[in-house]
């Protein structure tokens, strides 16, 4: 694993009252960071009483290691989770996005959590069925991808064929489009065929499963594939691209979310949590 030179970035969002005594931990997907939820997520759920921590993974956002970022491995990312779950004085509920989404599974080889929810996740089987699929229905992004793997920019077009099916003003893009960035080529070849979560090896909390039935990076039958490998039942979004937190309709994500979890942890009482290395 590589040692870290300094603290991982944390955005935190805290109730105005009392917080819910289970917090949310949000883990982004390839080439974002935590900015992605805090547009929306953080303040819809701290609003609704969860304090709200989302962490940007070695080498992303305001997290060191963006220098040796292909040295970087899908272990190393899950100790980067596990770091930011010890801060919490109550195991936080897992929240991952794309390759967030396997990041959690290997979260759960190794802990327990209240809850997990997987967002546009990549499957325990890997890439390798979305990279087919990539280059057989949209070769324009996958090139933009590999593009962004080597250190490069996207264009706009390829951004918003990659994340949204819904509007999206050009202004956003732009703004977006200044905040993505470049992936570990070794965490994405870890996703694909090298370190692949194990379901026998899982924790099995409650487990809430989204998709997106306009998504190219992870359709629909990918979600499936999840789910059958899971044994849980997938809720796909109709008319929704990849960014579900960023799409036009997001709240409408966020709000299946937090009914999940109203009901999943209602024996929960209140409390004020923390995330002790939050900002």
């Amino acid at each position: 694993m590589i040692k870290r030179q300094g603290p991982l970035e944390i955005l935190t969002r805290r109730p105005a009252g009392h917080a819910h005594a289970v917090p949310l931990l949000f883990v982004h997907g390839a080439y974002t960071a935590a900015w992605c939820w805090d547009e929306h997520f953080l303040p819809f759920f701290a609003d609704a009483g969860y304090t709200a921590c989302a962490l940007s993974l070695s080498g992303h956002g305001g997290s060191p290691g963006r220098e040796y970022l292909d040295l970087i491995s899908l272990d190393d990312y899950v100790r980067d989770v596990l770091e930011v779950m010890d801060g919490f004085e109550t195991p936080p509920v897992l929240i991952g996005h794309s390759m967030g989404g396997m990041v959690v599974q290997k979260c759960l080889e190794v802990r327990q959590v209240p809850a997990a929810v997987l967002m546009a996740s990549v499957p325990p089987q890997g890439l390798w069925a979305s990279a087919v699929g990539l280059v057989l229905r949209k070769p324009d992004v996958m090139s933009e991808l590999n593009a962004l793997l080597a250190g490069g920019g996207t264009s706009l077009d390829a951004l918003r064929d990659a994340l949204f099916a819904q509007p999206v003003s050009m202004e956003r893009l732009q703004q977006m489009a200044a905040r993505i960035q470049p992936e570990s080529a070794r965490v994405i070849w870890d996703m694909t065929l090298f370190n692949l979560p194990q379901p026998a090896r899982m924790h099995r909390p409650p487990m809430l499963l989204l998709g997106a039935e306009c998504d190219p990076i992870i359709p629909p039958a990918l979600t499936e594939m999840t789910a059958r490998a899971l044994g849980v039942l997938p809720h796909v979004f109709p008319g929704m691209g990849h960014g579900m937190m960023l799409e036009a309709e997001w709240r409408k994500v966020a709000q299946r979310v937090l009914d999940w979890l109203d009901e999943t942890l209602a024996g929960s009482v209140t409390d004020e949590p923390d995330c002790q290395t939050g900002n």
